[in-house]
């Protein structure tokens, strides 16, 4: 099964870029629960952790399109590097201010300044895409990687910003994670020789990528799936917190990532001869319909157990989602493209994030998977609703690659 992926290992200077974003990912993975923590543990509310939490993941949701086009422009080191040298300076500041006991505006403050940064999936996909232009199949395979590569990440992250943030101080989740996330993109942006060349001024296209047909759809209906992801990580929390023992909550998030870590191993491995838009239609039902058994479950172990199952549709649902968003693009806006669908995503995460936490305070942990849940429908609905158009648009795009 692995073999499948060597060649991607082999592209000259390649593993030079895959073990930065390895840890600037892994940094990525833990803010959302570093920043619950910190703030639950600090302010004694779940609802203002989970806004603050929204708070970040929405100015990401904005920049990350705008940088993605300067990006497009400009070149990837040009655009990113004060980005993230800004950031990783709010980032101290944040937690300094949690510590300090600072009013709860400068949480907010900081944190969403922390967030205006690159994002580094669409920058390594950009790669991807232009050294396989020429060979869509490797790049199906090298599209899974870059979301088992994510998926990895979210197995790993949640765990460490939980056990440092709880056995040491509740602001050492979110130190480690600027740490991991900025010295990742440095070793990143480093490597040159992958770097895609710029698109000529008098090449590009005029517009923005989220006009091109099907491309807004694509983001509508990774809204709902973000709301999934931002609910399901404020409500682990929370659900082992009201069983008296929060650090599990690491596990039941691992336990999501872990089983689409190896549904997206599994997947990159297989060539499909079928439309994005049907994988990604069955995909989103799959993700509805795995985890209402949430609701029901009793305990920690059984819930973990249910998020693996979850999990399992959820790297099918991402690697098509971003390769139908490469594809619906030019190559002259394909990380503004892809930074368009991650957006949609990121929006999500921050509704799923304060609507769960609502949600917690007045309902109980467990029955605020209602929230995850009702947006895994919304998903699936958004999908076949639009289906014929999107197909429409995939097939009439396929001539731009």
């Amino acid at each position: 099964m692995l073999s499948a992926y060597a060649p991607l290992f082999r592209v000259p200077g390649a593993l030079r870029f895959i073990a930065g974003t390895a840890l600037s990912r892994t940094g990525g993975s833990m803010f959302g629960v570093a920043v619950i923590v910190m703030v639950s543990e600090r302010r004694g509310s779940f609802g203002v952790a989970g806004a603050v939490s929204a708070v970040g993941v929405a100015v990401l949701a904005i920049a990350g399109p705008v940088i993605g086009r300067l990006v497009d422009k400009h070149g990837q080191r040009r655009v990113a590097l004060p980005f993230i040298l800004v950031s990783s300076c709010a980032g101290a500041l944040t937690a300094y201010f949690s510590w300090s006991d600072a009013p709860v505006w400068t949480l907010f403050v900081f944190y969403g300044l922390s967030a205006v940064l690159p994002e580094p999936g669409p920058m390594s996909r950009a790669r991807w895409a232009h050294i396989f232009r020429d060979d869509p199949d490797q790049l199906h395979t090298a599209m899974s990687f870059e979301q088992v590569a994510d998926e990895a990440s979210f197995v790993l992250g949640p765990v460490l910003a939980v056990l440092v943030s709880t056995l040491w101080f509740p602001e050492a989740g979110l130190i480690l994670a600027e740490v991991l996330f900025t010295a990742g993109m440095l070793i990143f942006l480093a490597a040159r020789a992958t770097e895609p060349p710029i698109v000529p001024h008098a090449d590009r296209p005029g517009g923005f990528a989220v006009r091109r047909p099907g491309l807004l759809l694509v983001a509508t209906a990774l809204v709902m799936t973000g709301m999934i992801f931002g609910g399901n990580e404020v409500i682990a929390v929370a659900f082992a917190d009201e069983a008296g023992t929060k650090t599990f909550s690491s596990i039941v998030l691992g336990a999501f990532a872990l089983g689409s870590t190896i549904a997206g191993l599994l997947f990159g491995t297989r060539i499909f001869r079928s439309t994005m838009t049907r994988r990604l239609f069955l995909a989103a039902g799959g993700m509805f319909l795995l985890e209402v058994p949430a609701l029901f479950v009793d305990g920690l172990w059984p819930l973990a157990v249910v998020m693996f199952i979850a999990g399992s549709a959820t790297a099918p649902l991402l690697i098509t989602s971003l390769s139908l968003a490469q594809r619906l693009v030019p190559k002259a806006l394909v990380t503004e493209g892809m930074a368009v669908a991650i957006t949609g995503i990121l929006i999500g995460i921050s509704l799923g994030s304060a609507i769960a936490g609502w949600a917690i305070e007045a309902w109980g942990a467990q029955a605020a998977y209602a929230v995850p849940i009702a947006a895994g429908a919304c998903a699936f609905a958004i999908i076949g609703v639009r289906y014929r158009h999107l197909e429409r648009a995939e097939l009439a795009a396929a001539g731009y690659h």
